[in-house]
């Protein structure tokens, strides 16, 4: 990774959520969901800063205990069902800058409801922008479906069509362009694209970093929850038996 480089972890956790409520707070494995991604933050040895944004108080007083070098309180404008993520981000990211009196390089959105990730690849999503001339990254894993050969839109009148035409039929899966399922795990941004007036995690300079499925689930509601419990039940299970 980049010599000098000054990198936060930003980890956005609203106290409202409508498929789980108090979700973020949400016991898994004996502690709070929120702090598996503290955790990861701070061993994945990358940042210089891990910061908590919320309009809750109290998860940023979970986050802070966890291990959080800031909690930063997200203004009623930003912490809506309809308001744009990447805003919350740069509103973070500016109050870190203010509070430690430094300029922040690589700025790093880490979900607090994907703690399937590892660290390996936030180091990895991390290098990767770092080392390349994009704005921004992204995660994803490889689609099931493909908008080539097998995933359709409904017309206006009733009938379905591929949702992308080649000009040359697709009649294989693997002949179609790859295609990914965004997993909403990690988004890095360097400093001047997170600082810009676009509130788009996607742009015209922005590239992808894969990730298995099995580490891409994303929770949004009680199955979600079940499965990542499941997973992380196993993985620990595995290293209980190599140990």
């Amino acid at each position: 990774m980049g010599a000098g480089m000054t990198r936060l972890a930003v980890i956005c956790a609203r106290g409202g959520s409508k498929g789980i409520k108090g979700k973020n707070l949400r016991n898994l494995l004996d502690k709070p969901l929120l702090a598996h991604t503290i955790e990861q933050a701070q061993e994945s040895g990358v940042f210089d800063w891990i910061a908590v944004s919320s309009d809750s108080h109290q998860i940023l007083a979970v986050g802070t205990a966890a291990g959080a070098d800031f909690a930063v309180e997200r203004p009623a404008s930003l912490a809506s069902d309809t308001a744009p993520k990447v805003p919350a981000i740069r509103h973070c990211a500016q109050e870190v800058e203010r509070l430690a009196g430094a300029a922040i390089d690589t700025i790093v959105d880490l979900d607090a409801t994907a703690p399937l990730r590892s660290l390996d690849d936030i180091r990895g999503a991390v290098a990767k922008l770092e080392s390349s001339g994009a704005d921004n990254l992204v995660t994803g894993m490889p689609a099931r479906r493909s908008p080539y050969f097998n995933l359709v839109e409904e017309q206006p009148d009733g009938r379905i069509a591929l949702s992308k035409v080649p000009d040359t039929p697709i009649m294989r899966r693997q002949d179609a362009p790859r295609c990914f399922d965004l997993n909403a795990s990690i988004f890095v941004w360097k400093r001047a694209a997170l600082f810009s007036d676009h509130d788009s995690a996607l742009g015209n300079n922005t590239i992808l970093f894969e990730m298995p499925e099995e580490r891409s689930i994303d929770i949004d509601n009680d199955l979600d929850f079940a499965f990542v419990e499941f997973m992380m039940n196993r993985k620990l299970a595995d290293k209980e038996d190599k140990d």
